[in-house]
């Protein structure tokens, strides 16, 4: 080593923070529980994140607010019971988040204000349409130029013991 010279000095690193998007699908389960593993392996939290498409809510006001409410009550139950995984799996607390509007659009709105998440993790779906349609508009040319995490996609049909040997 050169005299004088000095290591870089190194930032602390905050404890990372993975961000699961919860639908209710089988796939989503196993992505909550990989996240989980991933936590508690690096000491690191879990956020959940419900999104409520209001491109239904197209009624009248009754029925619209009626709409809504069913729809928080349904976002809160896909919730707990993620939260439920999650502390299961590592004894921990997640973050619970719930947002209206389309849900690739919501989800990089949620990454550009919360700084602290380091990684989406994504159920994949293992059925013939497909990965799923959060997948499918995240993985687009115009949202993976402007991605700012890795993007973590977890098959859907892993099994539990599967999960915690690779989580």
């Amino acid at each position: 080593m050169p005299a004088g010279w000095q290591p870089w000095p190194m930032a602390p690193r905050s404890p990372r923070k993975f961000l699961c998007v919860v639908d209710g699908t089988p796939e989503c389960k196993v992505a909550i529980r990989f996240a989980a593993r991933r936590a508690e392996g690096t000491k690191g939290h879990v956020a959940l994140l419900y999104v409520i498409d209001t491109g239904d809510f197209h009624h009248w006001k009754a029925v619209e607010a009626r709409m809504r409410e069913e729809a928080y009550k349904e976002a809160e139950r896909a919730l707990y019971e993620g939260a439920a995984i999650v502390n299961a799996v590592y004894g921990g607390r997640p973050e619970l988040i719930i947002r209206e509007g389309d849900a690739p659009a919501e989800i990089a709105k949620l990454l550009e204000d919360d700084q602290s998440i380091s990684i989406l993790v994504l159920g994949a779906g293992t059925g013939k349409e497909g990965p799923g349609p959060i997948i499918s508009s995240l993985l687009t040319v115009e949202f993976g130029r402007q991605f700012p995490v890795p993007i973590t996609l977890v098959p859907g049909g892993r099994s539990e013991s599967e999960v915690d040997m690779f989580g």
